[in-house]
């Protein structure tokens, strides 16, 4: 499992309406929401770790520090980068930010823990 600080991805977006705000319930306004920009953030963290990561391995969020500085319009294009910035054994923590063109729209910090994908839906399952 090569995990090494350094590791990256970006992920990319054209805002639509079914990312805004208005849309996704976190206000009432139709500019990307809050909610849709850490999906964007998480997915590249996913995309830096997945194809690394053993067979029945995934990783799943644990922490969450972000900041959504300045709005975006629908249309616009965003590219949320993950950088992997320490791993703690299973513990992997990410430094992200969300891009409109030059300008940064968001920053923050991620953490994900490597599991077992069968072990982790088995105990969600036996939390019923």
């Amino acid at each position: 499992m090569d995990l090494s600080p350094g590791l990256s991805a970006r992920v990319e977006l054209v805002v639509g309406d079914a990312d805004t705000a208005q849309t996704l319930g976190s206000g009432d306004v139709g500019v990307l929401g809050t909610p849709r920009v850490l999906a964007l953030c998480e997915a590249a963290t996913v995309a830096a770790t997945a194809p690394r990561l053993p067979a029945g391995a995934t990783t799943v969020g644990a922490h969450v520090e972000l900041s959504h500085r300045l709005p975006s319009a629908i249309g616009a294009v965003v590219v949320a980068k993950a950088r992997l910035a320490k791993r703690d054994g299973k513990r992997l923590t990410f430094e992200v930010t969300v891009t409109q063109g030059e300008t940064v729209i968001a920053d923050g910090r991620i953490e994900r823990v490597v599991v077992s994908r069968h072990d982790f839906l088995r105990r969600a399952a036996e939390a019923l």
